[in-house]
This record gives C-alpha cells, sequence and structure tokens, in this order.
C-alpha cells in the first residue's frame, strides 16, 4: 500500500490536484496498484488556517509518505503578509525538510502540439528532454553579503561553491535517468570561466567512467542555451547546476506552448515531490478552465521515480497523448476546430483513455 499526500495549495491547485488524483485512482485500478490518498495544507491556505504556510503537522505526513504531490502556493491575496511567512516559503521550506537535492523537468513536445510552440515545427517536432538540475548547493545557497563598503564603493556579493560530493550525487542521478532513456548525457557548465564549473566538470567525467553505457558530454552554459532554441532534439538528459539549470529549465518549457503542460520532480533520498510548473493562477481560480495537464504528468512522474511503476506511468503518459490527439483542449491551448473541455472534463477523458 502507497501512501500519497496531497498539497494542494492555493489558487487552481485544488482543481488540478483532485484532476490528477482522479486519474491516479483509474491507472491504479487498471494496474491492481494499492493507493491511499492523504490531503494536508501548505501555502497561502495553510497560513489563513494555522498562521502559518507550513504547517508542522504537513511536514510530518510528508516525511511519512511514498510521494507528495503538490499544487501551486501563492497570490496577491498574501503580498502584505511577513515575508517569513509568505506562502512561497512552504514550497522552499518542503525542499528543505525533505532533502529535496534534484530537480527533474522533463520537456517533450508531441506532434499534436507543434503548433503551439513558438519555434518552427521542423525544429522543435520530437524534443524529449529531461533537464537534471541540482537544487540545494551553488550559488543560491551559498555565502552572501547584501551590502558592504569597500574603498568608499558600495557593492554586494555571492558566492558560488560545489563540493565533489554534491555534483557526484546530481550526474549519477543523470547517468540513471538516461539509462532509461537514449543514453546520453550532456553536463552544462561554464568551465572556461569558473572554478567551480571546473571542479563539476572534472567529477562530472569521473563519475562517467561508471556508466560505460552512457556516452558523456559537456557544453559551456551560454552555448547550450542557443542550442536548445536552435536544435532542441539533439538533447537527452541535461544536467547541471542550480543556477543555470533554473534558467536553462525555464527556457526548455516554452518549447511546447503552455506552461500548463509542463511537469516536474523534486527528488530526495526518502520522499520526492513532485508538481507542475505554473503557478497558482489566482485569476483564473474556480472558473474551472486551468490545464490540469502538469500536474497529471507530475503523478505520472511520481509513479514512475517514487513507486517505481513504469507501466501505470507510460499509461497515463500515452493516454495525455491520446486525448490531445483526439482534439480536446483547455482554454490555454484551445483554438477554432478543437473541443474546448473544462478541468475536469480534461481529466476525466484522460481516465476514460487509460
Amino acid at each position: 500500500m502507497a501512501k500519497i499526500v496531497v498539497i494542494p495549495g492555493d489558487g487552481i491547485g485544488e482543481e488540478i490536484t483532485t484532476a490528477a488524483v482522479l486519474v491516479l485512482k483509474k491507472v491504479a485500478e487498471k494496474c491492481n496498484l494499492k493507493l491511499t490518498f492523504e490531503t494536508h495544507h501548505a501555502g497561502g491556505t495553510a497560513y489563513d488556517l494555522y498562521g502559518t504556510p507550513l504547517p508542522q503537522s504537513t511536514i510530518d505526513a510528508a516525511k511519512a509518505s511514498d510521494g507528495v504531490l503538490f499544487g501551486a502556493v501563492g497570490g496577491d491575496k498574501w503580498d502584505n503578509v511577513d515575508p517569513s511567512l509568505r506562502p512561497e516559503k512552504a514550497i522552499l521550506g518542503l525542499r528543505k525538510e525533505l532533502g529535496l537535492y534534484a530537480n527533474l523537468r522533463p520537456v517533450k513536445v508531441p506532434d499534436s502540439l507543434c503548433e503551439y510552440s513558438p519555434l518552427k515545427e521542423e525544429i522543435v517536432s520530437g524534443t524529449d528532454i529531461v533537464i537534471v538540475r541540482e537544487l540545494i548547493g551553488g550559488i543560491y545557497f551559498g555565502e552572501k553579503c547584501e551590502s558592504e563598503i569597500v574603498n568608499g564603493v558600495e557593492r554586494a556579493w555571492d558566492l558560488e561553491n560545489y563540493s565533489v560530493s554534491e555534483v557526484d550525487r546530481i550526474v549519477r542521478l543523470a547517468c540513471e535517468t538516461a539509462q532509461k532513456r537514449q543514453g546520453k548525457v550532456v553536463s552544462v557548465d561554464k568551465a572556461n570561466v569558473l572554478a567551480s564549473s571546473r571542479l563539476w566538470r572534472r567529477t562530472a567525467a569521473k563519475v562517467a567512467e561508471e556508466y560505460k553505457d552512457i556516452e558523456l558530454s559537456n557544453m559551456y552554459v551560454d552555448n547550450c542555451a542557443m542550442q536548445l532554441a536552435l536544435k532542441p532534439k539533439n538533447f537527452d538528459v541535461i544536467v547541471t547546476g542550480n543556477l543555470f539549470g533554473d534558467i536553462l529549465s525555464d527556457e526548455a518549457a516554452v518549447l511546447g506552448g503552455s506552461i500548463g503542460m509542463m511537469p516536474s520532480a523534486s527528488i530526495g533520498e526518502c520522499t520526492s515531490l513532485y508538481e507542475p510548473i505554473h503557478g497558482s493562477a489566482p485569476d483564473i481560480t474556480g472558473l474551472g478552465i486551468a490545464n490540469p495537464i502538469g500536474t497529471i504528468l507530475s503523478a505520472a512522474m511520481l509513479l514512475r521515480y517514487s513507486l517505481n511503476e513504469e507501466n501505470a506511468a507510460v499509461c497515463v503518459e500515452e493516454a495525455v497523448e491520446k486525448v490531445l490527439k483526439d482534439g480536446y483542449r483547455t482554454a490555454d491551448l484551445y483554438r477554432d476546430g478543437f473541443k474546448k473541455v473544462t478541468t475536469e472534463e480534461m481529466a476525466a477523458r484522460i481516465a476514460e483513455r487509460i
């Protein structure tokens, strides 16, 4: 029996996680999986109820679970809340409490969605990438100074550093991810300028020697950003540090035309967390028009990475592609000639195709 903790969060979070749970229940029935679901609060909703964006009860439940399905947090309702109690602190706190060290961001553009991409169809068609981003090291978590006066001039600084163990762990995850795909890993750095990137490159090369079936190559981050726009289908797995991964994963996310389609996984040593990459969208909350596919595909990642149920994950992913091929679209993707559906209807259509 696998226990999944569902944290809807704020805004459209409840609508999209409800949609994903519907699909999970259907695939569990088909694949003979035993799943239980517990719902807990986080974000602005939790602040309103408990005075904190991340209650201890939510932390405890997440740690005791087999996987966490997360919606989204935030909204202008809480703009004037003390910064230490803002809704966004919930996801940052969960990352810390669960030790989530890696973010996996798949970017797959099915033929049915090529026309939505800002790139030409011949460029984007066939794109299928996983970006593996180190999540708890690098410049975001290094020593920093907000302001100091040196020789009468104010300056600020942030320290970028990585240890061998941090790089080793993330590159291993990338190699293991690639083993289930095309077997190609591109390690992205700035080794021509940064000492931390040179350590990254040396460590990546050493780790890759242990994976004889993996082809490792190196690429500078500026070139990678360019190649993602020019030849995205040439990539299989990209592994990189926190800062570079933050930027590259957002660039890659637009290849499919709607961030409502994009899932993600934050991997920990024990419990992992799965969420769509979009925000809480308070402007469309309750209208039934949010795209649930990013959350449904995040649920598929939960099946794959936390429950090791590859067949069930593929069932969900194939059902999504079938429904899109059938012409069903939520408002963000709707155009003349397609069939417009609500959040709930999209989930029901996907569940029917499992």
